[in-house]
């Protein structure tokens, strides 16, 4: 039940602790943890570079999360980093973040996580069917394509009809999530086959050096990448001030231990060479120690474990363009309430079709990733730095929870994110570009829809 009495325009507050746990540990859990050991392997070549770069990359993540915790248990409002960024410095900057992710971040997230589970139920035969080409003209328009959108429909559908609907959902698949992991942690380390002399193995053909460490770091973070998605729905979490912090900081924590009994696992089964050489280093280790039965069980189950991420997406995406609308800062329509289900039904729908226009013309998502990814940590950097000035500009504001290590916490994550920046700047300097391009774009959209809202209050607009 809600905290308080609800009018219908308003967002109602029915996550509880669990469900905001599950929406962190089931949104960073994707499909990273499976596919990045062997580019992180073929980029450093030995286990203990390897195991250094998820030993950095979960404690970056955790400073950030133990950051967020103190905005997030301060400002438990829809939106998350829009709301931070815009108290701190300015309607202007708080609208180039929300611009950024209702336009590429998180549609393309969502484009890209269904095409993937499209793509990974396609290489069974039951659904061969999914590379079928139903449409040629004007545009070509796959079986699969369709059955994508339809997954986005679904899990939107689900949003649309009640918070508290979205948070069962999340919890239930999030739990099938963490079991998978498990299950291939206990299968490997009781493998007849493993041996602890893999850990002493190398992959000569390793790229080595700071560059490719670099490259592991960032391939580790893009697998922990996600633990921010709990503050945009931090209007609708009860008791925030408890569970914003406590959420955060054990989701981010139990992931990292998954992450690192994981790769312990599949080292212990596969030497580095064939875990650089394998494009799925998990699936691999369960067809080496059960069979191709249970690998081709896990494909499945990895497609299907997809849907927790793909909701904490949906759920999280849509509060950014409702909190924008709310400001007058986006199309009035998108700061819609439902009055029965008290969900922003209409920013949810938006989300949707953008989503569904990339699943049919976007085509190259990792390209659209990259373009952002300067955009992403920039934010990240940005929204963490508002810790000080809200510690200066509101000392007296109520606080349930202070960043522990402040100063030095924030200061160290902002630290790492900016020498991030420089490497990913510099390493994909045109997508890079383009990134700081689609920010830039939005500053007149900001203006346009300030001299609306000023139209409007002046009575010059119905």
């Amino acid at each position: 039940m809600p905290d308080v009495q609800l009018n219908r325009h308003e967002l109602s507050r029915e996550l509880g602790g669990v469900a905001a746990t599950a929406i962190v540990v089931g949104t960073i859990i994707g499909s990273g943890i499976f596919l990045v050991p062997s580019e992180m392997m073929r980029a450093v070549g030995s286990p203990g570079l390897v195991y250094l770069a998820w030993v950095l990359g979960g404690v970056l993540s955790f400073l950030g999360a133990l950051t967020y915790a103190e905005l997030g248990a301060m400002k438990p409002d829809a939106g998350g980093e829009y709301v931070y960024v815009r108290d701190a410095y300015g309607p202007l900057m708080g609208f180039m973040y929300a611009w950024t992710t209702l336009l590429i971040s998180k549609p393309g997230s969502i484009a890209s996580m269904v095409t993937g589970m499209v793509r990974i139920l396609g290489t069974f035969a039951a659904f061969s069917f999914l590379g079928a080409i139903l449409v040629r003209v004007p545009f070509v328009v796959t079986a699969g394509q369709l059955v994508a959108i339809s997954i986005v429909v679904f899990i939107s559908f689900i949003n649309y009809i009640g918070v508290k609907k979205a948070g069962e959902f999340q919890v239930v698949f999030t739990v099938l999530k963490v079991a998978i992991v498990v299950g291939v942690i206990l299968v490997s380390f009781f493998a007849a086959r493993g041996t602890w002399s893999n850990f002493a193995t190398r992959y000569t053909a390793a790229r080595g050096g700071s560059v490719g460490f670099a490259i592991a770091l960032l391939a580790a973070l893009w697998a922990y990448d996600g633990w921010n998605n709990l503050n945009m729905v931090g209007g609708e979490v009860r008791s925030p001030g408890r569970n914003i912090p406590l959420s955060l900081i054990a989701g981010v924590g139990l992931v990292g231990a998954l992450y690192m009994l994981m790769n312990a696992a599949v080292q212990y089964v596969m030497p580095s060479s064939a875990i650089a050489a394998s494009p799925r280093p998990a699936s691999e280790a369960v067809l080496l120690t059960l069979g191709a039965g249970a690998a081709s069980l896990f494909s499945g189950l990895m497609a299907i474990q997809m849907l927790a991420t793909l909701n904490g997406t949906v759920l999280s995406g849509s509060r950014v363009p409702f909190a924008a609308a709310r400001d007058g800062e986006f199309f009035p329509v998108l700061a819609t309430v439902h009055p029965k289900y008290h969900t922003p039904s209409t920013a949810i729908i938006f989300q949707a079709c953008i989503a569904a226009f990339l699943i049919l013309f976007a085509g190259n998502f990792q390209q659209l990733f990259s373009m952002t990814l300067f955009a992403e940590w920039l934010f990240y950097m940005i929204t963490s730095s508002t810790v000080f000035v809200f510690r200066r500009k509101e000392p007296n504001a109520m606080r349930p929870y202070k960043t522990l290590g402040y100063p030095v916490v924030p200061l160290t994550f902002i630290a790492a994110s900016a020498v991030l920046l420089v490497y990913t700047f510099a390493a994909n300097l045109k997508n890079s570009a383009i990134g700081l391009a689609v920010i830039l774009t939005g500053i007149p959209v900001h203006f346009y829809f300030r001299h609306r809202s000023a139209r409007v209050t002046r009575g010059l607009m119905p």
